[in-house]
């Protein structure tokens, strides 16, 4: 008889408790907001100058900022990669009388991210700032490149990697959202901050996912979490690239961007590693075995390594033409 796999065993005792995690961390599709709270009401007939205002306060916004955006949205757009990634991974059942509560999870996770490049995308076009060709363009090469985070089918690096990413996304928005409030943008700013709040929710489920693993089996989280810090926790659109573009090409002077705008940076990435050393409390952890206490040593180093490392980085100051926005942000 075959020794069933330990992922398998510890996903399937954890099953049970999805319900409780989902009335705890999401929120039912009729009470949420949804992306027409935000934008003008098309049925209106004070639309085209609701329309016209969105625009004008628009004008405010600089370039790197646009690129950020546009970024951040055709993330949030790739969505449909994330989903089936997801329910691919091992102890996640989406098929006949055996599909479980893992399967509602990510399902109605999923139904709450669509939202966020709905209404961001709407944004764009209504703004008039930027070419949504060329965004549109880069969204369809993302999704059809998809995307390889480092996980396979294994959910111990996957909510790992989810933990870590949706408090990355939850810091982007944010920061996105004060910039476009500083300028006087309260609509952008007010959406930005509310789909970090999303996020942020969604980061505490998978914080939690992961804790109650290390209950079950700490050896077995703590090799996985090191060898993820290893690889390094790649951003979902990683692949991204423009129109006649190679692939990651547009990642890479985005993330530049992104960095010398102070939206989403190195050093936010080490904060992230240690607040979830500490919430874990990888430090503490006693009766692993050798392997794994020497993966729980190389997280607890790890942070203060990065920092020297972030300390150094340097980002050019010259702005890469991405075909999303011109250079002085208009069109």
């Amino acid at each position: 008889m075959m020794i069933k796999n330990v992922r398998l065993e510890v996903m399937e005792t954890l099953e049970p408790e999805i319900s409780g995690f989902m009335e705890s961390y999401l929120i039912p599709p009729d009470e949420i907001w949804q992306p027409t709270d935000f934008l003008p009401d098309s049925r209106s007939e004070g639309f085209f100058d609701a329309v016209e205002e969105l625009r004008e306060e628009a004008k405010e916004l600089e370039y790197d900022f646009w690129v950020t955006l546009v970024a951040d949205t055709i993330t949030e757009e790739a969505l449909p990669t994330y989903e089936s990634w997801l329910m691919d991974v091992e102890g996640i059942n989406q098929h006949g009388e055996n599909k479980n509560g893992w399967t509602r999870w990510v399902r109605a996770w999923t139904a709450e991210e669509n939202r966020h490049g709905d209404v961001l995308n709407k944004y764009l076009y209504l703004s008039g700032r930027v070419d949504m060709r060329q965004v549109e363009i880069s969204t369809q090469h993302l999704i059809a490149d998809g995307f390889d985070i480092g996980t396979d089918r294994d959910p111990y690096k996957n909510f790992i990697y989810t933990t870590f990413q949706e408090l990355a996304t939850n810091i982007s928005h944010k920061r996105v959202g004060q910039m476009a409030k500083k300028k006087g943008n309260l609509l952008l700013g007010k959406m930005c901050s509310i789909i970090a709040g999303d996020e942020m929710r969604h980061h505490l489920a998978y914080r939690e996912f992961v804790k109650s693993i290390l209950e079950y089996d700490p050896n077995g989280m703590v090799l996985a979490f090191a060898e993820m810090m290893k690889k390094k926790i790649v951003m979902p659109a990683h692949f991204l690239r423009e129109s006649g573009g190679a692939i990651g090409e547009a990642f890479e002077n985005f993330s530049i961007c992104a960095q010398r705008l102070g939206v989403y940076t190195a050093n936010d990435y080490v904060e992230i590693l240690s607040k979830l050393n500490n919430y874990w409390d990888i430090g503490s952890l006693r009766g692993l075995t050798e392997e794994a206490e020497k993966a729980r040593e190389y997280l607890m180093k790890l942070p203060e390594r990065l920092e020297r490392i972030a300390s150094r980085m340097r980002f050019p100051d010259e702005r890469y033409k991405f075909a999303w926005v011109q250079a002085n942000g208009l069109l």
